[in-house]
């Protein structure tokens, strides 16, 4: 959770950032997913041992994954990054708002909600849930009247999501959390507007945002996706 000075026009400015990085960022998924050895040593070298064993089980997480359906997957992966260790990013990397990819969050063990939320929704694609499900939801979480992300999964397209959260452990439909209040919600595919605890209205896409071409670099780095 981050507490923002212009709140409106940094959730359009980090909304408009992730559907550019989703869009340039290859996915692949399942099986085919691999992390080389080279990246798993430098991970050693800059985390230390227990993050390389962390990185290691996050692979196995993905190409081991016999789920007979995504309910099983989203316990899976909610389960398995809750565990990390909440920090805010001026703590953790001296910076106001920095967005982590999956292997830095795994490599520190900790992070903010962007960075709960960001690698739980490429970890589900990796293991084959469909990009249409999954939304990363900016909310107002009302018992600390912050802004807040989460990953929302709409199991049909129209119903209620479901939502995974760093706040509360249980996955529960949108209706039983009245502590959250929907603002946007975005995945590679748009942005919408959500004013009801649905998707709500498309409010647009962009394929620009030249500042963020870093977090597109590092996780092109990390050959995530190649």
């Amino acid at each position: 959770m981050v507490k923002y000075t212009n709140k409106l026009e940094h959730l359009l400015y980090t909304l408009v950032f992730f559907s550019f990085l989703i869009m340039f960022v290859p996915i692949i998924n399942g099986q085919n997913f691999h992390l080389d050895s080279e990246l798993l040593h430098n991970v050693e070298l800059k985390y230390g041992a227990n993050a390389r064993s962390l990185v290691a089980e996050w692979e196995n997480l993905i190409i081991q994954d016999d789920s007979e359906n995504d309910l099983e997957k989203l316990e899976k992966v909610n389960r398995f990054f809750n565990r990390l260790e909440f920090v805010d990013d001026m703590v953790l990397w001296g910076e106001k708002d920095y967005w982590a990819t999956p292997i830095e969050f795994l490599g520190t063990q900790a992070g903010d909600c962007e960075d709960f939320t960001i690698a739980k929704y490429f970890t589900l694609k990796f293991m084959g849930v469909d990009e249409e499900k999954l939304n990363l939801t900016y909310v107002k979480a009302l018992n600390y009247n912050v802004h807040h992300m989460v990953l929302t999964y709409f199991g049909t397209p129209g119903v209620e999501p479901l939502v995974l959260d760093n706040l509360v452990t249980e996955i529960k439909p949108a209706s039983m959390r009245n502590d959250l209040m929907p603002i946007y919600s975005f995945n590679g595919s748009g942005l919408w507007l959500a004013k009801q605890r649905g998707r709500g209205k498309l409010a647009g896409s962009s394929n620009r945002l030249q500042r963020w071409q870093d977090v597109i670099q590092r996780m092109s780095e990390d050959n995530l996706g190649q």
